[in-house]
């Protein structure tokens, strides 16, 4: 995996996995045919998704496995507050996947993009399948759009170019992976060279309509401080300084105060069955 500090984004990934939980809930329903007895989420982060899988399948057993314990502790916590039953599991990613032993249902969000050869770290997670057991991994979708294409003031369109420098960031992230191998991201056709059968995908829309509720607005602000980060040697410096008014909470055109703020945005589910 690479070298990021999840635990100290916790916050911000339990936001994310809030704020998107509406895609998990219409993925599941995608698998209401399985009755599984075990079920992995791997990179489950802080539990969002893992308790929403203890939920749907409240007779298996449900593990939430990830590479920071402190992340694995608060998907502990959220489990007993929403009264699921769930277990958790340190191991890393791909390198110790080996040790998890079977399971019927496999579901990684957003992970396989942070590993260099990302057919290998789905050759790993399809041997983790029973026969006739089922992975679902979720990767790709369209980016997040959170305001309008003009915003009242600055250059219209940031949004496009935000999406721009992300994407050349995500890119050199890949680039700089060891091992990295490239390939044409067909999610189909890679599950389908791990072995899978049945493969198939489907997107899903999150809508939040405004005005949002302060949860979502607080995962806005938190992406789009991230993004003012990363950015800041890519954008002009009128896109610099209207990101800073989109974070100035005592601006009424900022994240915090504008009601016209909205979060759409789509996420793909790849499927596949073990013969």
């Amino acid at each position: 995996m690479t070298d990021i500090d999840w635990t100290a984004m916790a916050d911000l990934l339990e936001r994310e996995g809030e704020t998107n939980a509406p895609y998990v809930t219409q993925a599941l329903a995608e698998l209401s045919h399985l009755s599984p007895n075990r079920v992995l989420d791997i990179g489950s982060g802080p539990g969002v998704a893992a308790c929403q899988l203890a939920a749907t399948f409240p007779e298996a057993d449900v593990i939430a496995v990830d590479g920071a314990p402190g992340l694995l502790d608060r998907a502990e916590q959220r489990a007993k507050r929403l009264g699921v039953t769930l277990h958790t599991q340190v191991a890393e990613f791909p390198d110790g996947l080996a040790e998890l032993g079977p399971a019927d249902l496999v579901w990684s969000s957003q992970v396989v993009h942070h590993v260099g050869d990302q057919q290998d770290a789905l050759n790993r997670l399809t041997a983790l399948l029973n026969p006739g057991g089922e992975l679902a991994i979720t990767e790709g979708g369209l980016p997040i759009r959170a305001f309008p294409r003009d915003l009242g003031f600055g250059r219209p369109g940031l949004a496009a170019r935000l999406d721009a420098a992300i994407a050349d960031r995500f890119n050199a992230m890949r680039a700089d992976l060891p091992g990295s191998v490239t390939v044409a991201e067909d999610w189909r056709t890679l599950l389908a060279n791990a072995g899978l059968t049945a493969v198939r995908s489907k997107t899903f829309l999150i809508d939040h309509p405004a005005p949002l509720s302060t949860s979502h607005r607080q995962f806005i602000r938190h992406s789009l401080e991230r993004q003012r980060h990363m950015a800041t040697e890519v954008l002009d410096a009128e896109d610099l300084a209207t990101m800073d008014r989109l974070l100035d909470p005592a601006d009424p055109a900022s994240v915090d105060q504008r009601q016209d703020l909205f979060f759409l945005t789509a996420r793909t589910v790849h499927y596949g069955r073990k013969p």
